[in-house]
């Protein structure tokens, strides 16, 4: 697979991180790759994490359900995501994307 198909996937639910993460190591050293591998997993972790959150909330107080509705931002996240990989465009998710610059030193090992 090519940078720009492997930088899509990357959004597509964590086995399709693994996927493009596992790929290959010589398309790993792309900088577009590298950012969205990055932005895909921290999209991945956060969205899983207050999910959690918001499940456990939501049990406790059964009016505060609406907080499931936060899960449509994380989908939007993903399409911003997914866009910006289709486009081939360098940049970090709107809101939470910068909290994953830098981060998961992991992924850019050679």
């Amino acid at each position: 697979m090519n940078q720009k198909t492997l930088s899509i996937v990357s959004y597509i639910t964590i086995i399709g991180w693994l996927l493009a993460y596992f790929s290959s190591k010589e398309e790993r050293k792309n900088p577009m790759l590298l950012t969205h591998l990055q932005q895909g997993l921290g999209l991945s972790i956060i969205s899983f994490v207050v999910g959690i959150a918001v499940s456990a909330i939501a049990s406790v107080v059964p009016a505060l359900g609406l907080l499931s509705l936060v899960n449509i931002l994380f989908f939007i996240l993903m399409i911003v995501g997914i866009i910006n990989a289709a486009i081939e465009k360098n940049t970090v998710l709107p809101i939470i994307g910068g909290l994953f610059e830098g981060k998961f030193s992991f992924i850019s090992q050679k």
